[in-house]
């Protein structure tokens, strides 16, 4: 006990005396320390006494569509995070091929009387999708937020990574290393954030190169290693040097791909993720990528959905957040380049 008391004090920035009082519901702390300590506690894994737990403020349901791409379960550990210090507990809902889907996990939240739903990349990023499913929650006076996508005419926060930007901030870093022959591997067009990647590939060949057409340089297929794999290899069977993919998960198979041609990276070929997940940074080689605000954007979903919650109205504009390039090992100059400066 006199460690764990001492472990605490350290993390709060208080006496060991003070962690006693706070522990044992003695009077005589100010609330902003009893604060403190209590999430030293949290902080540390050690367990609140049950005198000195929060009652939750209530459920809030937050979907995602897997947990197989490292995005996700970043973004679910800000969200739930930042519920929890608000007192709200957090339900998590994962969606599997052939399992329980978005609508069947709604139905059951609410009948558990959530407070609100948080959707990150849900079916309101498919342009496809029936958006009916939100206007009735919408009818029904529930509080949502909705994380990257769009679906117009849902009267609801909606907050967002500006994906044209990031493909244009990929760009130009592959533009400064004289690549001129950059592929596009992205997912299915129908999803939002897809469409505006394609928009910002576009833009940037135009800008940049003045090339007025660039279906060629576009491969579209599926957000996941297998996809990233087999987009990439038909760029790279057309001369592409260069590679901007739509997920970390693809570019991790864009590298299996040109090694597969016995191609090197970035020597030979040159590829850029998407999402900075967790692990990239130590990937062979590390994975230059455009990192999403994945903090900032948690944060303002929670402060949006609390909003509602209040009885208050949060902004209806989509808030977009620039995302951030992060040059590691897996780009480098375009390989024409490398060989004249050996000449």
């Amino acid at each position: 006990m006199k460690a764990r008391l001492a472990d605490i004090a350290t993390q709060a920035g208080v006496s060991e005396a003070t962690v006693s009082r706070v522990l044992n519901s003695k009077p005589g702390v100010a609330e902003d320390t009893r604060q403190a300590v209590l999430t030293a506690l949290d902080v540390l894994g050690y367990e609140r006494p049950a005198r000195l737990r929060r009652r939750s403020a209530g459920l809030v349901g937050l979907m995602l569509p897997e947990l197989d791409n490292p995005i996700f379960p970043a973004f679910a550990q800000v969200i739930e995070r930042a519920l929890a210090h608000h007192g709200y507990t957090p339900v998590l809902c994962t969606q599997t091929p052939g399992g329980v889907t978005e609508d069947d996990y709604t139905e059951l939240l609410l009948e558990r009387g959530v407070s609100g739903i948080v959707f990150v990349s849900g079916l309101h990023s498919d342009s496809g999708a029936d958006l009916s499913r939100y206007l009735r929650l919408v009818e029904r006076g529930l509080p949502m937020v909705f994380v990257n996508g769009f679906a117009p005419g849902v009267d609801a926060p909606f907050i967002s990574s500006d994906e044209a930007v990031a493909v244009e901030l990929a760009i130009g870093h592959l533009a400064s290393l004289r690549h001129t022959a950059i592929g596009l591997a992205v997912g299915p067009e129908r999803y939002v954030p897809t469409a505006r990647k394609i928009a910002g590939f576009r833009r940037g060949l135009a800008e940049r190169f003045g090339v007025e057409d660039a279906n060629g340089w576009i491969e579209r297929s599926l957000f996941s290693v297998e996809g990233g794999q087999a987009a990439a290899g038909a760029l790279l069977d057309r001369g592409a040097t260069a590679i901007v993919c739509g997920s970390d998960l693809m570019a991790l198979g864009a590298v299996r791909a040109a090694r597969e041609r016995g191609l090197r990276v970035p020597q030979d070929v040159s590829i850029v993720g998407y999402d900075d997940s967790q692990l990239v940074a130590f990937t062979d080689p590390p994975l230059t990528t455009v990192r999403q605000a994945v903090q900032a954007m948690g944060a303002a979903a929670v402060r949006a959905l609390l909003d509602e919650i209040g009885g208050g109205r949060a902004p209806r504009t989509e808030l977009i957040y620039r995302p951030e390039l992060v040059v590691r090992g897996s780009t480098g100059p375009a390989p024409d380049v490398v060989r004249r400066d050996e000449r």
